[in-house]
């Protein structure tokens, strides 16, 4: 058994190539092999947003805090609240983040495939995210 205490794991900013406006990272945990879990707390300020992007084995989102959009290749933009919890499936080309006047803050859960989490792509653009919900 291992217990990461809390505040040894510093709150990181997201990188810019991957993310639109100021998203805060807090790692929760990272487990060593054989497990592949990546976990962390994300903090979207109003309109940040993450770039296109897919999961080899699917990503797991559980909404805090805030209100955000999200939406898949194709389909519409959908609001979340705090309790949502969503399930991309493996390889769904998605974008998530805060909408345009609240900030959001969920917790991401994914699993690597030959140490690999998420394939990013392209940043969502102003009229994308400016869309109406669906």
């Amino acid at each position: 058994m291992e217990i990461h205490v809390a505040g040894t794991r510093p709150t990181r900013r997201a990188p810019k190539e991957n993310f639109t406006g100021t998203v805060w990272q807090d790692p929760v945990i990272m487990t060593p092999e054989p497990a592949h879990l990546n976990c962390s707390r994300v903090s979207f300020e109003p309109g940040a947003r993450t770039n296109w992007h897919h999961h080899p084995l699917g990503q797991t989102l559980y909404v805090i805090s805030g209100v955000g959009r999200i939406q898949a290749k194709g389909g519409p933009i959908r609001e979340i609240r705090p309790g949502d919890t969503i399930w991309i499936p493996p390889g769904e080309l998605h974008w998530h983040g805060a909408s345009p006047t609240n900030g959001m803050c969920h917790i991401a859960m994914q699993e690597a495939l030959d140490g690999k989490f998420s394939t990013w792509l392209h940043p969502v653009t102003d009229e994308e995210y400016g869309a109406p919900l669906g």
